[in-house]
Parts: structure tokens; C-alpha cells; sequence
């Protein structure tokens, strides 16, 4: 299959899967359900490369193995951190400010959107798994695996020492501030960035495959300044006042060491 047969053939699973995804919220009446099924699209995607594209086959398989890794591991526990817990606050308040409109508007405003994101973001597993050159494996996929496996400790780690921090009901109220939270007030998000680099440079590999680091930036730019960091510290310091102090002393993304008080 050609390199534009790939791209109409995953664009058009990306449409189905978000189109029933939506379907579904409109049924629970809950949009917040497509953050559950974020990750997972990543790994639709990677399937249909690893299975229609004439790449080399071992990285095809590396790809789609940590992409599944990464996606479904995202999944699960976004969807065992929201369970029972109703619509996300972000989508609620766009309901309540659609009003009866919104079951349709949140296709084009939520499901559509973050399909678009999830197709352009996942190119760089498209270069991975299409390109025939090299037919082997090379540093680079030594290296992005690597970069992966940092980002995937991150994310993983940094989210289990917070799940595990809230179920403590002596913390409500409190801000995280152990373990790798220490270091940078957004571990998850760290990872979650690092390990699209990761996969980037595994793609970045084959011929032309560093044209897509367009994909990495996006989802850095998109957890840093959209949806991510920016969005959830918004209106935190008003919850919590002590957030201050932790935002004084912690960096707010990249992993470093705590500065201290009045530096």
C-alpha cells in the first residue's frame, strides 16, 4: 500500500472510531469519555501501519508494541481515576454554556478535534512503519526506545505516586510534592511529551522521518501550553493556596532539582 493509500486508510479509522466514541457520549450524556480512548486511538493507528505497510518488520513491531504499551496503560487508568466521578469539569461547562446544542457540537468541538490531533500527532509512526530505509535496526531506534522508556517511567510512576497520594484521605486538600512531583509539577506530562520524542526519533531513522518532528512539538506544545499544564494551573493556587509555594520551588515541567525558598 502507497504512502497516500496509509494516510486515507488511517484518517478514515480515525473518523469512525471518534464518531462512535461520540455516539456513545451523547448515550451517557458524559464527553469526557474521549480522554479514556486518547491513548487507545494512538494504537489503532500503529495497527493499521504495522499490518498495511511494507517497512522494515521489526520496527514495525517496536512501534506498535510501545505504542500499545503507552495507549492502553493511558486508558486504563484514565478510566479507573474517572470512574464513577461523572463528566470532566472542562466538558461540563461547555455543555452548560451550549446549552441543548451541545450533543452535536461537541462532534466538531471535542471528538472531531482531538481525531485531527491524534492523526497528525501519530506521524511519526507512520515514517517508522512505512519506510523500507533501513531495513535494520539502528541507534536511533536503540535511542528513541530509550528516550521512550524514560518518558514511560515518568508518566506511569508519576501517575501511580499520585493516585496513591489522593487515596490517602489524610492529603485532601494537600499538594503532591514526593517522589519524581519533586522534581517538576508535572511528571505525567513530562512522560507523556517524552515518549512521542522517543517514538519520533525511532522514526526520525528512516529516510525522511525527521520531517515529522512537526508531531513531538505539537504534543509538547499542546501539554504544556493547551490542554496540560497551562489548563490545570489555571485556577489550582485558588483551591490550594500552598500551590504557591510549590510552583516557587519546583520546575514546572522539564525534571530538576527543588530551588530553595527566596532563590
Amino acid at each position: 500500500m502507497d504512502l497516500w493509500e496509509l494516510l486515507a486508510a488511517s484518517a478514515l479509522a480515525v473518523l469512525i472510531y471518534v464518531t462512535l466514541i461520540w455516539a456513545l457520549s451523547v448515550l451517557l450524556r458524559n464527553a469526557g469519555i474521549v480522554d479514556i480512548f486518547w491513548g487507545p486511538g494512538f494504537l489503532l493507528v500503529a495497527l493499521i501501519y504495522l499490518l498495511l505497510a511494507d517497512g522494515f518488520e521489526g520496527r514495525r513491531v517496536l512501534v506498535a508494541a510501545l505504542v500499545a504499551l503507552w495507549g492502553l496503560r493511558l486508558g486504563a487508568y484514565i478510566f479507573w481515576r474517572n470512574r464513577g466521578k461523572g463528566e470532566d469539569y472542562r466538558y461540563r461547562r461547555w455543555r452548560e454554556r451550549a446549552g441543548d446544542g451541545f450533543w452535536w457540537r461537541s462532534y466538531f468541538q471535542v471528538f472531531l478535534l482531538q481525531g485531527a490531533l491524534l492523526w497528525v500527532i501519530s506521524a511519526p509512526l507512520l515514517a517508522a512503519e512505512y519506510n523500507q530505509d533501513p531495513g535494520h535496526f539502528t541507534p536511533l531506534d536503540g535511542i528513541g526506545a530509550l528516550v521512550w522508556c524514560v518518558g514511560f517511567f515518568f508518566e506511569s510512576v508519576g501517575d501511580w505516586q499520585l493516585a496513591r497520594f489522593k487515596s490517602d484521605p489524610a492529603n485532601k486538600g494537600k499538594v503532591m510534592r514526593g517522589g519524581l512531583w519533586a522534581y517538576t509539577r508535572h511528571p505525567n506530562y513530562f512522560g507523556d511529551a517524552t515518549v512521542w520524542w522517543g517514538l519520533y526519533i525511532i522514526g526520525a531513522g528512516t529516510t525522511d522521518g525527521w520531517l515529522t518532528v512537526f508531531a513531538p512539538l505539537l504534543m509538547t506544545g499542546v501539554l504544556v501550553r493547551g490542554s496540560g499544564v497551562a489548563l490545570l494551573e489555571r485556577t489550582i493556587t485558588e483551591r490550594r493556596p500552598e500551590y504557591a509555594d510549590y510552583v516557587a520551588s519546583t520546575s514546572a515541567f522539564i525534571p530538576w532539582f527543588p530551588r530553595r525558598a527566596g532563590r
